[in-house]
């Protein structure tokens, strides 16, 4: 294995983000992305962080991250939300996404979790097949549902 795996830090935040506009690419939305580095900062790393990371670093460079933050089950309890895995398109099937999405899942059964959730796109058939061989559920019975920015301005305007 040419690169390790370990918890995400401050300074590489920058690193995260070039991954984070990668990963917009790659699903086709890559104007969709309006955090800076800066956020990124912030928001994982202030009194009360909003999330924790793992890079995957190959001689000094971070080639892959995943980025995951707590949230809380009516019916399981305290659970994990796996908001965004990846590994930069030049580096993958070296066994980094997999090293990224096993240290989340250690990380889960570590803490007592009782849950890891994720998203994955329908057309992304190469993650939809290693979570399943993994032992991860795909729910093809439930939809995502996301209020933007301007929908909930909106909606709070009106109501």
């Amino acid at each position: 294995m040419s690169f390790i795996v370990r918890k995400g830090e401050k300074s590489d935040m920058n690193s995260v983000m070039n991954l984070i506009n990668e990963l917009a690419v790659f699903e086709k939305l890559p104007n969709e992305v309006v955090i800076t580095s800066k956020d990124l900062e912030e928001d994982g790393f202030s009194f009360q962080p909003k999330f924790k990371t793992f890079v995957a670093e190959e001689n000094g460079v971070i080639i892959g991250m995943a980025l995951f933050y707590e949230r809380y089950s009516t019916w399981k309890g305290k659970a994990i939300h796996l908001e965004d895995l990846l590994v930069t398109k030049s580096k993958r099937n070296i066994g980094a996404g997999k090293a990224l999405y096993t240290a989340v899942l250690q990380y889960a059964f570590e803490n007592n979790y009782k849950r890891v959730a994720w998203e994955v796109l329908d057309w992304n058939t190469n993650a939809i097949e290693f979570y399943k061989k993994s032992g991860a559920s795909i729910l093809e019975d439930w939809q995502v549902v996301h209020m933007r920015e301007e929908n909930l301005k909106t909606f709070i305007e009106r109501n």
